[in-house]
């Protein structure tokens, strides 16, 4: 039986939006462990005396920092910066995990009443 023209577009859609999601998943994930990594070199860096040599990098280079303080600053900025996208980032996926959700309702709903699958989800075999 030929599926209906507008049942595989909603199934390309779907497949498209599995796409997203799973791209924004693994952004989340990134984040999560970027600022994770961040939270942890600032607690490292409290235990750092004032006056101990710390480097910083600056695109491909390290360069001596002014200071324990100085880093310790953009550090935080750059943990604050990534904790307002990481929140962004999971409003971004909460949202598409819910248009997954009805998305897939609504296609094994359309799959059913065109009677391209049997109204119970029983294991053949």
């Amino acid at each position: 039986m030929a599926i209906p023209a507008k049942i595989q577009n909603d199934l390309k859609q779907f497949q498209r939006l599995q796409q997203e999601l799973s791209a924004v998943s693994q952004q989340r994930l990134q984040f999560d462990l970027k600022l994770r990594e961040l939270s942890h070199t600032l607690e490292e860096l409290k235990g750092v005396p004032d006056d101990a040599p710390i480097y910083r990098p600056i695109g491909s280079l390290l360069v001596r920092a002014q200071g324990r303080k100085e880093v310790e600053n953009l550090l935080t900025e750059e943990k604050e910066t990534l904790e307002v996208r990481l929140k962004a980032v999971e409003r971004q996926e909460n949202q598409l995990k819910e248009r997954y959700a009805t998305m897939q309702r609504d296609l094994s709903q359309a799959l059913q009443d065109a009677g391209l699958v049997g109204g119970t989800a029983e294991p053949s075999g």
